[in-house]
């Protein structure tokens, strides 16, 4: 039966998998929505100013062009979609921040899925305030910036808010809709259809900039050398695991009488945080500058735009508070995914051990001193990921291909999206044998 499932991936196995075929039909019209959403403007704006606003102020590739990224391009063109996701990641943030320290919100997380519910329904709660507050600071921007958009005066944030909350919220929910009924994880899928959307447009602006002559020939081929480079870095490390070897006595037992057997493990990730820890580092470096942004359009506020050059994306401030941040993230985050603990006390009631550890405490210690060690790597890897396009635009003048937050999370719902493919295939082959074992049978 081994050899059944040997193939992998053919068209054959996709083609009589009906179920995984309205799955993938599924995601593939959520996503076609999203991005007609992302072209469906603001009440109220002038689009010839608001072209202009965007060349002026989302081109830099400051904090803004960064989230302008994210969203498709919804945030360029002032659209309902314009803050994307990301009331609700900094929501997200916020309560696995409180969960840490507050007693009521560690309860219901070990509840399982009914405390789960809960806690995501005051996450949307807190996306739905977060985005009020973004939304506000946004319409205030519109009206207050030099050569302002607005044309219906006052009566603006009345209309824009509103819109621009039910843009989040519904983004929220599609996302939802995604991971129940389609393929991968929704939120991430979202994210991943923006920043894929903007690719061909950075593609297409590094050969304007050659053939206007901006850039030279050597430094076209060095960025996309650096970008075919950093996709292999990722993928490698993306998929590289540190194997635990777990024994089990009844294994041992059948090993004694000569009969093979394989070995279990248990796999470490080097980057058990994935995609987060620079997210959530982006959302909060983020929400300060934007506010700073709103602040200083209003007026000469030369201090405000000071801070602003101070700390703005590329700069030596930036980047040593991105990174601490990312540091600080990754050990956060991979303390709420694997519990050393919890992992111990699983394998002791399993059965199991680790050779040459005593099984409780002594395991939990070893696990944790591994993990320790892969999350340092996993650190320092993602802030040279996210760091370096950022280098390489300072050294050849143009923007790079992607950010590298976008390509941590390019390849990483890519893998996910594939592994979850193939497991759905793995399935219905299982389902196919079962059937025909069961025909001959009868």
């Amino acid at each position: 039966m081994a050899g059944t499932f040997d193939q992998g991936f053919s068209f054959d196995t996709l083609a009589k998998a009906t179920d995984l075929q309205k799955r993938l039909l599924f995601t593939v019209l959520a996503l076609f929505i999203y991005r007609i959403g992302t072209y469906i403007p603001l009440p109220g704006l002038n689009p010839a100013a608001i072209a202009d606003l965007a060349n002026r102020h989302l081109g830099s590739g400051g904090i803004l062009g960064m989230f302008n990224t994210f969203s498709g391009g919804a945030l360029s063109r002032m659209t309902i979609f314009a803050l994307n996701l990301m009331p609700y990641i900094s929501a997200s943030i916020i309560i696995q921040l409180f969960t840490m320290v507050s007693p009521q919100l560690e309860a219901l997380k070990k509840e399982g899925e009914t405390g789960r519910k809960v806690i995501n329904q005051y996450t949307k709660y807190l996306a739905i305030a977060v985005a009020s507050f973004q939304a506000y600071g946004l319409s205030l921007y519109l009206m207050n910036a030099q050569g302002s958009p607005v044309v219906i005066g006052g009566l603006f944030p009345v209309i824009s808010i509103p819109c621009l909350v039910c843009g989040t919220m519904f983004l929220v929910w599609l996302g939802e809709q995604i991971t129940a009924r389609g393929v991968g994880n929704g939120s991430s899928l979202l994210i991943f259809a923006g920043i894929v959307a903007n690719m061909p447009a950075n593609i297409e602006n590094v050969f304007q900039l050659g053939k206007a002559g901006a850039i030279s020939v050597f430094a076209m081929v060095m960025i996309f050398v650096f970008a075919f480079a950093m996709i292999l870095g990722v993928v490698f490390v993306e998929r590289a695991q540190r194997k635990v070897m777990i024994n089990y006595p009844q294994r041992q037992a059948i090993l004694a009488r000569g009969q093979n057997m394989d070995m279990s493990y248990l796999p470490l990730k080097i980057n058990s945080a994935g995609v987060i820890p620079p997210i959530f580092a982006y959302s909060l470096i983020s929400l300060p500058m934007m506010v700073a942004g709103f602040l200083a359009s209003g007026g000469d506020n030369e201090w405000l735009n000071d801070i602003i050059n101070i700390f703005g994306r590329g700069g030596i401030t930036f980047s040593i508070i991105f990174v601490a941040l990312i540091m600080f993230f990754s050990f956060f985050y991979t303390a709420v995914v694997f519990n050393p603990t919890e992992t111990s006390d699983n394998l002791k009631k399993a059965g199991g051990y680790i050779p040459g550890v005593r099984p409780g405490k002594s395991t939990a210690e070893y696990l944790d001193y591994i993990l320790t060690r892969l999350t340092t790597v996993g650190a320092i890897y993602m802030s040279v990921v996210c760091i370096l396009p950022d280098v390489i635009q300072n050294k050849f003048g143009a923007h790079f291909l992607f950010t590298g937050t976008g390509i941590l999370i390019i390849i990483g719902v890519t893998i996910d999206t594939i592994s979850q493919i193939y497991a759905q295939l793995l399935s219905h082959q299982y389902r196919g044998v079962l059937k025909k074992m069961e025909k001959k049978k009868k």
